[in-house]
């Protein structure tokens, strides 16, 4: 099983996750196993049901882990991210030439 690419880690970070980012989180879960980007209506109820459920779970394991690593920065990770997709797909714009 692949993971899903937009879900990122959360844990060990300064500041610590917030709730929006675990719910985003969630939710990408809950969309990647269903199938559904949006639920029919039958289906909405438990939908949400698996978002909070998965969310509570994420926070509580967010909230149980421990590490002696230093929390890493936001920042230079997100950094980082955006140089590995630069190596990885090229900068996006198209070369000119002379």
């Amino acid at each position: 099983m692949t993971m899903c690419r937009n879900i990122k880690p959360l844990f060990n970070f300064d500041p610590p996750a917030t709730d929006e980012e675990i719910e985003a989180a969630a939710l990408q879960f809950v969309r990647k196993i269903s199938g559904f980007t949006k639920p029919s209506r039958v289906n909405e109820e438990a939908f949400q049901t698996a978002i909070a459920d998965v969310a509570s779970a994420a926070r509580q394991l967010l909230n149980s882990l421990e590490t002696s690593a230093e929390p890493r920065n936001r920042e230079i990770e997100r950094e980082r991210a955006r140089e590995r997709n630069e190596k990885r797909f090229g900068t996006g714009k198209p070369e000119v030439t002379g």
